[in-house]
């Protein structure tokens, strides 16, 4: 029994990093947009998000229940086998999340935590362990419905909005209204992952509970010590900011200005609120994505990158299966070797997190880089905080000011020799007509 406490304690542990992770991987969905066109400050929207991300775990339920009495049969598993199965996936999950986030790419922290989970229970138990038919209704298929439905919503809404704003066009800052709804809307997506996001990491300690008998397998809810304590994780997480993935969000799928950016929040938070209410654990990037992607197709002369949403695409196809693949190694080496398998389970764990921590430093992204060239229309935004540029961007800065320079000089050179040229015929004309005058008389 002493065993299984000490387990129980690790997952959790294991559970509330993987709910760290979620934060700051998933920042970007609430806040990528409203930063590129400069509604918010980086840093004032990563705490804003914080802290809504904090009160919606607190208001739904639903999703955990999904997570803890879905798509695992725990029902005559033994705690011996289906703890280390636990431990095994979130180690999948984390691995997929830091992996993606290294990489810049918006993949799902969900379907991460799923493929985990169920490339550890095919070692641990086999095929008979999951529940396919609550996998496909309850993860699958909003998965695939989802970032198209939200694209669709968000490609309509941006329509409407252009179309009803159309007295502006031609008038660079003529729609800065739709800054300020973009405040309202962000905030909106961010209470709204707290209520489906948060949920996932309740659901799996929830489950590590029940397995050991710390609590009543009819209690679908999780204990309120759970709720509060991946409500300050997940908030915690968020508050770091996932400045890569805000990135490629914010300015790497399309160039987003505030109407786009207000209809993509508004299509995001009305489908992950949906489907937290019918318990849908979908994935809030992939909706975040679809959402971007719709709204800039929804804009006239705007440009979706197809080539970054088609690098997005293939890491959504990779999350499940390579997860899972991550989990059921995981769950070989802490079956076949017990308490031993375990330990190297998670040092292993452990060097593959630091080594791609260490990785990230080379290239950091930071507030003060994640969006250098957010709100060309001249409302960039202020950040008195922000650390000094490296001398890499110096040199490149000075090169851009010399080249500039040099253009200059040449338009100059030009204009000055045609005006020369011509001043200099003007004044010959004027001496031949005087000589001729002067001859005449």
């Amino acid at each position: 029994m002493e065993t299984a406490a000490l387990l129980v304690v690790l997952v959790i542990l294991l559970a509330l990093f993987f709910d760290f992770t979620n934060g700051f991987h998933d920042t970007a969905n609430a806040m990528a947009t409203p930063i590129a066109t400069g509604a918010l400050k980086p840093k004032t929207a990563v705490l804003l998000a914080a802290v809504l991300n904090l009160v919606g775990a607190f208001l739904s339920t639903e999703v955990s229940k999904t997570v803890s009495h879905g798509i695992i049969h725990e029902d005559g598993i033994q705690a011996a086998v289906f703890l280390p199965m636990i431990f095994a996936g979130l180690i999948g999950a984390i691995t997929w999340n830091m992996l993606t986030w290294l990489l810049g790419l918006p993949s799902s922290s969900s379907h991460a935590l799923f493929g985990g989970l169920i490339g550890a229970t095919l070692v641990g138990v086999g095929v008979q362990g999951i529940d396919f038919g609550m996998v496909l209704s309850k993860i699958i298929l909003p998965a695939l419905i989802a970032p198209v439905t939200a694209g669709i919503i968000a490609f309509v809404a941006t329509k409407a909005a252009y179309s009803i704003t159309r007295r502006y066009d031609g008038k660079p800052d003529g729609r800065d209204g739709f800054r300020w709804g973009q405040i309202f809307t962000s905030s909106l997506v961010a209470l709204a992952h707290g209520t489906n996001d948060a949920q996932k990491t309740m659901g799996v300690i929830t489950l590590a509970l029940i397995t050991v008998g710390w609590q009543n397998a009819d209690q679908a809810d999780p204990y309120l010590w759970v709720i509060i304590a991946c409500a300050v994780t997940i908030a915690l997480g968020t508050y770091l900011g996932g400045w890569r993935i805000i990135r490629t969000l914010g300015k790497g799928l399309t160039d987003v200005k505030p109407a786009q950016g207000f209809s993509a929040e508004s299509a995001t938070a009305a489908t992950i609120l949906a489907s937290s209410a019918f318990g849908f654990a979908l994935s809030t990037t992939q909706v975040a994505s679809g959402s971007v992607i719709g709204s800039g197709l929804g804009r006239r002369g705007s440009t979706v990158r197809w080539r970054t949403a088609g690098r997005i695409a293939i890491g959504w196809l990779l999350t499940l299966p390579a997860a899972g693949a991550v989990g059921a190694l995981a769950a070989l080496i802490a079956l076949w070797l017990g308490g031993w398998g375990i330990a190297i389970d998670a040092v292993l764990a452990l060097a593959v997190i630091i080594g791609l921590f260490l990785r990230s430093r080379r290239d950091a992204v930071t507030p003060a880089n994640a969006m250098s060239d957010v709100a060309e229309s001249g409302l960039a935004i202020d950040l008195p905080d922000a650390p000094p540029p490296t001398r890499r961007q110096q040199r490149i800065e000075q090169a851009k000011a010399e080249a500039k320079a040099r253009k200059q000089a040449k338009a100059d050179a030009r204009a000055q020799g045609k005006n020369g040229t011509r001043t200099k015929s003007t004044t010959a004309v004027r001496d031949e007509a005087g000589t001729e005058k002067g001859t005449g008389e």
